[in-house]
């Protein structure tokens, strides 16, 4: 009786056999190291990422190789960028001596500061401590590949995908689907990983636009971190704050001195002033409320400047209205409308 008790308990402890390959690799959750153990959900983002025959793709965090296997069964050859050298080390016994060993390509490193090799297509289950880097990183490389099919935490992918009047749209929104055509793919539980994450998760497809927009990156990104500081509150609002006005001027002032103006005096570090705090803030937070004391402007102090930044809100009728209802469009022709007032973001 005891003894099939003790049995029944050991059978119950045992899992079901996996032909998901993890190796002798302890993962680790600190490190965004969360594999993807469900052979059919491998099979799907493969199949809706339109891989050709010829294609060379390019895949981050490839782990111990589950979706890497996938991959070269469908390509011409997968370049696979790994930090862990436990992964690598995994990686390459896998694939060694198989057919597929000289179609795979590993680079040890990290990804957001190593020079990436040309690729036609991405797919990756990347650590999602890396998600918006690694997004505008892969949206400026040159030259330009036809699509990524990339897993993120499901709230950073619905934030990619989000239009305007959506809660989730913010500044990332815009700037993503500027740069590049944004479509939501999949739903993936947390179930679906060893070891599941905290989170859900979602498979996203950019598709970089074909020519790259002409607008200065800098210019249009610091335009939209100003847009963004409450993205609930008007335009004319914001725009009415003395750190935002305290900016333009400056940087008005010192379009005017590079261009020659007589009655201009500006201190010799007054650019770099300019150019760096404000762009450089929050640089690698992607929160669109950002919890941010901004001052009002006194009245009267500068009214001149103020008048003439709020006049531009008023003529294309943008006062009253909201970064988080306002289309790409309205931002473009916002934009455009503050320079063509000599008024600058960079």
């Amino acid at each position: 009786m005891a003894g099939g008790k003790i049995k029944k308990e050991k059978q119950k402890g045992q899992r079901a056999p996996s032909n998901h390959y993890q190796g002798g690799v302890t993962f680790h959750k600190s490190k965004g190291q969360h594999i993807l153990k469900n052979p059919l959900l491998v099979d799907s983002i493969v199949q809706k990422a339109g891989i050709k025959n010829t294609d060379v793709i390019l895949e981050i965090g490839p782990g111990t190789g589950n979706l890497t296997k996938k991959l070269l069964e469908a390509g011409k050859m997968v370049i696979a960028v790994e930090l862990d050298s436990r992964m690598v080390l995994e990686l390459e016994r896998r694939f060694q001596g198989t057919p597929y060993s000289s179609r795979l390509r590993v680079i040890q490193g990290d990804v957001l500061k190593t020079d990436l090799p040309y690729f036609d297509i991405c797919v990756a289950n990347i650590p999602y401590q890396i998600s918006s880097p690694l997004t505008f990183k892969l949206l400026f490389h040159q030259p330009s590949f036809r699509c990524a099919v990339i897993m993120f935490q499901k709230e950073f992918a619905m934030r990619l995908v989000a239009q305007p009047g959506d809660k989730l749209y913010c500044r990332l929104s815009v700037n993503t689907q500027f740069y590049a055509r944004v479509s939501h793919l999949l739903k993936v539980g947390k179930n679906n990983f060893r070891p599941p994450p905290k989170v859900d998760s979602s498979v996203v497809r950019i598709e970089p636009r074909k020519p790259h927009p002409e607008v200065n990156p800098k210019e249009w990104d610091g335009f939209l971190r100003i847009c963004f500081i409450r993205k609930n509150k008007t335009l004319g609002s914001i725009f009415k704050q003395k750190n935002v006005l305290s900016l333009l001027e400056k940087n008005y002032k010192t379009l005017q001195a590079l261009k020659g103006a007589q009655n201009v005096s500006l201190g010799g570090n007054d650019y770099m002033d300019i150019a760096g705090p404000w762009n450089n803030e929050m640089m690698e937070s992607d929160d669109d409320e950002m919890d941010m004391e901004c001052d009002e402007a006194a009245e009267g102090e500068g009214s001149e400047f103020k008048n003439k930044v709020l006049n531009v809100l008023k003529e294309g009728n943008f006062e009253e209205q909201r970064a988080s209802k306002l289309t790409q469009e309205g931002f473009l022709t916002l934009l455009s409308m503050f320079n063509k007032a000599g008024l600058h973001f960079s």
